[in-house]
C-alpha cells in the first residue's frame, strides 16, 4: 500500500474517532431526570397528592438520582392508575401510582412493631425502593446493561444496594421499612394463578434477599437480623459475598455512568425526614 494511502486511512480513522467519542461523552449527561405529579380523576386521592408534594417527594428523588448520566431524559412521576396499585418502567417515564402509596399508608402500623419498625419506616422505605426499582429496570434499559438472571431480581439488588448508600441509620429505616412491606403482601393470599411462574420473585423471597444483601453490607448495623433469626443463620454466613457481587456489579457496569462531583454533593447532603403520619 502506497505511503500516502496509508496517511489518508490514518487521518480518516483520527476524524471519525474523535468526534464519536466527543458525541458519545455529550449523549450520556447528568440531570436528565424530569418530575411530574399526575392529575386526578378520584378526589379520594387528593390527601396523597398533597402530601407527595409538600413533601417534595419527587423533586428530592430527581436530585438524589442526578449523577447519573444517561443518554436521553427520564421522567419520575406520579399516576392515578384506575384503582390498581402498581409501578412500571416503560417509555422514557417510571410511574408509581397513588394506589400504591395510599396501599402502604393502609398497610403500615400505626405503632411501631415489635421489631422497631415504625409507621413512617413502613411508607418512606417501601416508597423510596420501588422508585429505585423502576429506575434500574430504566437504568438497565438505557445503559445497555448486561444481565444474567432476571431482570427483576437485578432490580431489586439495585434498589437495595442504593438503599444502603444512605447515611447508616437513616439505610437502617428503609431496609426494615422496606422488609415490613415484603412481609405484608408475603402473608396475604396471592391472586395469581401460578405466582411460581411469575417473572418476580415470591414476595417472602425478596424479603429474605433484603435482609441478606443488608447484613453483607453491614453485619454490626444489621446483627440483630440473625439474632433475633428473622434472616436464617446459613443464609447470614454467605450475605457478606452476596453484597460484594452487587456491589462489584454496579460498581463496574454503572460506576462509570456516575457523575463523580454531583454524587459527592449527593451523599454529604442528609435527605430523608421520617415524620409521616
Amino acid at each position: 500500500m502506497k505511503l500516502w494511502v496509508v496517511l489518508l486511512l490514518a487521518v480518516g480513522l483520527s476524524l471519525c474517532s474523535q468526534p464519536a467519542s466527543a458525541q458519545k461523552s455529550a449523549r450520556f449527561q447528568p440531570d436528565r431526570f424530569q418530575i411530574s405529579y399526575g392529575p386526578l380523576k378520584n378526589p379520594a386521592h387528593e390527601p396523597v397528592l398533597r402530601l407527595l408534594k409538600e413533601r417534595q417527594v419527587l423533586e428530592k428523588f430527581k436530585e438524589f438520582l442526578s449523577p447519573l448520566r444517561l443518554p436521553r431524559k427520564l421522567q419520575l412521576e406520579f399516576q392515578e392508575c384506575d384503582g390498581v396499585s402498581n409501578a412500571w418502567y416503560g417509555g422514557d417515564a417510571v410511574t408509581v401510582c397513588y394506589e400504591y402509596i395510599e396501599e402502604l399508608f393502609s398497610n403500615a402500623p400505626r405503632e411501631a412493631t415489635p421489631a422497631g419498625v415504625t409507621r413512617a419506616d413502613a411508607i418512606v422505605g417501601p416508597t423510596l425502593e420501588v422508585f429505585l426499582h423502576e429506575v434500574g429496570h430504566a437504568v438497565f434499559d438505557y445503559l445497555k446493561t448486561p444481565l444474567m438472571g432476571r431482570e427483576e431480581d437485578a432490580a431489586d439488588q439495585f434498589a437495595a444496594f442504593l438503599l444502603l448508600q444512605f447515611a447508616k441509620s437513616d439505610a437502617r429505616r428503609l431496609i426494615v421499612g422496606t422488609a415490613y412491606a415484603y412481609n405484608v403482601d408475603a402473608s396475604k393470599p396471592t391472586t395469581k394463578k401460578n405466582p411460581f411462574a411469575d417473572e418476580h420473585g415470591l414476595p417472602a423471597q425478596r424479603f429474605y434477599n433484603l435482609l441478606c444483601i443488608a447484613y453483607g453490607a453491614d453485619s454490626k448495623l444489621f446483627a440483630d437480623l440473625v439474632e433475633k433469626e428473622y434472616l436464617p443463620k446459613d443464609r447470614a454466613e454467605g450475605c457478606e459475598g452476596e453484597y460484594k457481587q452487587v456491589k462489584y456489579a454496579v460498581t463496574k457496569l454503572i460506576g462509570p455512568y456516575i457523575d463523580p462531583a454531583r454524587a459527592k454533593r449527593v451523599r454529604e447532603k442528609r435527605w430523608l425526614k421520617f415524620d409521616v403520619q
